[in-house]
């Protein structure tokens, strides 16, 4: 009968329609996770640039295809065009935005007027991240802030959004209506290991995580069981990868902390003629499995340097369904 995962997705969904695929749906990504459904975010660095028509050639690609669009705030610790105003452009033009926000370049105050900022604009979405080390950037000399931790961060969000003052008790005029995320990193958990890390910001406030790449789907059971046994049930979006090559790949999992690739993928993409297309459909296989998977709520695309590959991904993959819903047992 083939693949079940395929038919299931082939029976479930509808095919994009290619002559208008801007996504209709009013819905928020918060609204699509509180109802189940299985989401498609994905990730873009903001051009070294003033001109917002090299961010939205980076963007627009994706207006319709992904269910909302993460904005990095100076990854890889380098100068980038601002993630506050990359989000705010996004916004304007149909997209909603994930802003990040990093704790390594400002202090409390400047990460609390960044904030009343966001929900001037109607950013609701914010994802809250340390912040790659200066000293790996293109100016190492660059000082550190790092006044906050990521809890801290995102408990001063929550307390912000749910108190309306700020921490000192001044009162914060107009409406903050945040939806708050963790960055997370699957492991293949040993006996008796924790998510501390992590529960950790979801008792900050946390209501949703993105991950590092995950691309084992045996380790991500694994990992998701555990999650399951201690409790934590935030919504998981998996981070994933349309890989351009074996070498890129190798890259990845030598360089970027946390990145989980198994030789198997690595040897199938030796083994195409090309690799490039090859990852995709990779990247596709994954996108099926992980929606079996209980508690995984949906994936997190990330290509560095490809994030035209995002798109075509998606696309793809919309050819078999429009949005996937969850099965029963995992709706939250």
């Amino acid at each position: 009968m083939g693949n079940p995962t395929l038919n299931r997705w082939l029976e479930t969904g509808q095919e994009l329609d290619k002559k208008n695929p801007v996504q209709k749906s009013p819905d928020t990504l918060k609204a699509k996770l509180d109802a189940g459904r299985f989401v498609i975010t994905a990730e873009i660095t903001p051009p070294v640039s003033c001109d917002p028509a090299d961010l939205m050639a980076r963007a627009l690609p994706l207006k319709g295809l992904a269910d909302a669009v993460n904005v990095t705030d100076g990854a890889g610790a380098r100068a980038h065009l601002g993630a506050l105003t990359a989000a705010t452009i996004l916004l304007q033009n149909g997209i909603e935005p994930v802003l990040q926000m990093t704790c390594r370049d400002k202090n409390r105050i400047a990460l609390q007027g960044d904030l009343m900022a966001a929900a001037a604009t109607g950013i609701r979405n914010l994802l809250m991240l340390r912040g790659d080390d200066p000293k790996a950037g293109d100016q190492p000399e660059a000082k550190p802030v790092f006044d906050l931790d990521t809890v801290a961060l995102t408990q001063m969000a929550r307390m912000l959004r749910d108190t309306g003052e700020l921490p000192h008790g001044r009162k914060v005029a107009g409406r903050l209506d945040y939806f708050l995320g963790a960055a997370d990193m699957p492991i293949d958990p040993q006996a008796g290991w924790e998510p501390k890390s992590l529960k950790a910001k979801i008792a900050a406030g946390a209501e949703f995580a993105q991950t590092q790449f995950c691309m084992d789907t045996a380790v991500l059971r694994r990992y998701m069981a555990r999650l399951a046994e201690q409790g934590v049930t935030l919504p998981m979006l998996i981070g994933i990868s349309p890989l351009r090559s074996a070498k890129s790949a190798r890259w990845m999992r030598d360089k970027l902390f946390g990145t989980i690739i198994p030789d198997a993928t690595i040897e199938r993409l030796e083994a195409a003629s090309d690799p490039a297309a090859e990852g995709r459909r990779l990247c596709i296989e994954l996108m099926q499995e992980m929606a079996d998977i209980p508690g995984v709520a949906g994936v997190h695309l990330m290509a560095p340097g490809n994030e035209a590959a995002i798109a075509d991904v998606i696309r793809e993959a919309a050819s078999l369904r429009r949005r996937l819903p969850l099965p029963a047992s995992r709706e939250r």
